[in-house]
């Protein structure tokens, strides 16, 4: 066989080098793992969540770390828009990795602009709408808890770009896959799942929740059976792309992912346990693959048996 297997895979119009992406929100914006590792070599960066204005999140404490995981109320802090495209962006055009914008608004209009805004950039690949977001003309609820609404911001997106357009659904529904088929009908190329889980922490001494928000999102470890069994349901159901995403620490976490019909994972939590794990997984999805005298990625993905 060839000394290097076929990694390549595609995410809608975007193509990436290898199916290894880093997920939203841990991998700041790039630029500072970039003395960690090559970023070049991975297959996709997904920065930090985006929205039109600044936000500063929620007030601390806003990370606890629990058995097999970590609770985040961070409250998608981040530069804003405009801050972004000047101070951010001209690092990122540097890379030859694609790099995909993680956009999230509290309404339809919102998620619209930051679209039309990023269109016009050449050097961003692609989208990543977080529909995990409250609306707020809805009384706080998530757009990704009802299909309708979740099918009515991916379809304002749409139909202002034409990147590559990857939607992450959020775990905290009945069943998820009928949030995944709305969201195909609207337009997407490509759907990311599972976002985090809605958990808490208490104090035991004092009785008060440690987060200061009292709840946040459950991360790593502890939530990869349920974020693999809602990759391996959604894509039984639907016929693009997925990206799994969820307690991915190593080469063995990401070959499930794929087998179960994932064509690409993100890399998140395990990003502050040890940051060179992106750049390990490549090697090690390679190294896998060479050991079992498989030639083609795609021979791996969607192929579990049952």
């Amino acid at each position: 066989m060839a000394n290097h297997p076929k990694t390549a895979v595609s995410i809608g119009p975007a193509d990436l080098k290898n199916c290894v992406m880093t997920a939203s929100g841990t991998f700041g914006y790039a630029g500072e793992f970039a003395g960690f590792m090559d970023l070049n070599r991975l297959g996709g960066i997904i920065v930090k969540g985006l929205s039109l204005k600044p936000s500063g999140g929620n007030p601390p404490p806003r990370i606890v770390e629990t058995a097999c995981g970590m609770l985040n109320a961070i409250g998608l802090e981040n530069v804003g828009l405009d801050a972004f495209i000047e101070k951010k962006l001209p690092f990122l055009k540097t890379l030859s990795t694609p790099v995909f914008v993680n956009i999230y608004g509290t309404t339809i209009a919102e998620y619209a602009e930051l679209a039309q805004r990023l269109e016009e950039i050449p050097e961003i690949a692609g989208l990543e709408v977080n529909i995990s977001c409250p609306n707020v003309k809805k009384g706080g609820i998530a757009f990704g808890a009802d299909p309708a609404t979740a099918h009515d911001v991916v379809t304002a997106v749409r139909r202002k770009t034409t990147k590559s357009l990857m939607v992450k659904l959020s775990p905290n529904v009945t069943d998820i896959t009928h949030i995944a088929c709305s969201v195909v009908d609207a337009g997407a190329d490509a759907l990311s799942l599972i976002n985090t889980i809605t958990g808490m922490a208490i104090d035991v001494e004092t009785r008060r929740p440690i987060l200061a928000n009292i709840t946040g999102g459950l991360s790593g470890p502890a939530i990869k059976p349920v974020a693999l069994r809602m990759v391996w349901q959604v894509a039984q159901k639907v016929d693009i792309p997925i990206v799994g995403v969820g307690g991915i620490m190593g080469t063995g976490d990401a070959l499930e992912f794929l087998i179960a019909g994932a064509s690409a994972v993100q890399i998140g939590t395990a990003n502050f346990v040890n940051p060179k794990t992106a750049v390990e997984v490549v090697d090690g999805i390679e190294a896998w693959m060479k050991a079992n005298e498989i030639e083609n990625i795609h021979e791996i993905i969607g192929s579990i048996r049952v």
